[in-house]
């Protein structure tokens, strides 16, 4: 039985540093035997099928053969299509009446608990404003991602201290539900 993925990549293709381009990324994951490679946009995802392994094996497969590959290191989570839809079916958001450039989801490697953001005065950022879901967390960013206060503190790194975190922005979510559902 096979199950379709999304690879999501973080950190590449950013500020002209730590290059993968897309046909490269499609050529080294048809070459671990995964099935259906398709990528999505310049910016690191990838949607595949496989028979074989978990969503934590195959981004370990896919980060060393990166590693081997472009020289340099690249985190990856690994996700299944009913994981992803049941992100999106589960926005605390009204997704459907905010423009997708207000609406993001970070993506997280393993769970994480209200603890790790105990230090964030959410209404110190107001309106912007953050939840946590299954090993991610959606944020509202009524002026986008790249003026965003919370933003900005929810991605430290002692924020994010021992887990895998990629942000990704509504349209984005919602074509890798399509992508990962085909």
């Amino acid at each position: 039985m096979t199950t379709t993925y999304a690879a999501l990549l973080r950190g590449i293709n950013v500020g002209g540093s730590r290059k993968v381009p897309m046909a490269d990324l499609r050529t080294l994951l048809t070459g671990l035997g995964l099935d259906d490679v398709r990528t999505h946009l310049q910016s690191g995802q990838a949607v595949f099928a496989s028979g074989h392994g978990d969503e934590e094996s195959l981004a370990g497969e896919i980060a060393r053969a990166l590693e081997k590959r472009f020289g340099f290191g690249v985190d990856v989570i690994v996700r299944d299509h009913a994981y992803l839809r049941a992100i999106k079916d589960a926005c605390p958001f009204p997704a459907a009446e905010l423009e997708p450039k207000q609406l993001h989801v970070t993506y997280f490697s393993a769970p994480v608990t209200p603890d790790r953001f105990a230090e964030i005065d959410q209404g110190a950022y107001l309106p912007e404003e953050f939840r946590l879901g299954d090993r991610a967390l959606y944020l509202y960013a009524p002026n986008g991602l790249g003026r965003s206060k919370l933003a900005e503190h929810l991605s430290k790194p002692r924020i994010n201290k021992g887990v895998i975190a990629t942000t990704r922005n509504w349209n984005t979510v919602v074509k890798l539900v399509e992508m990962t559902g085909a």
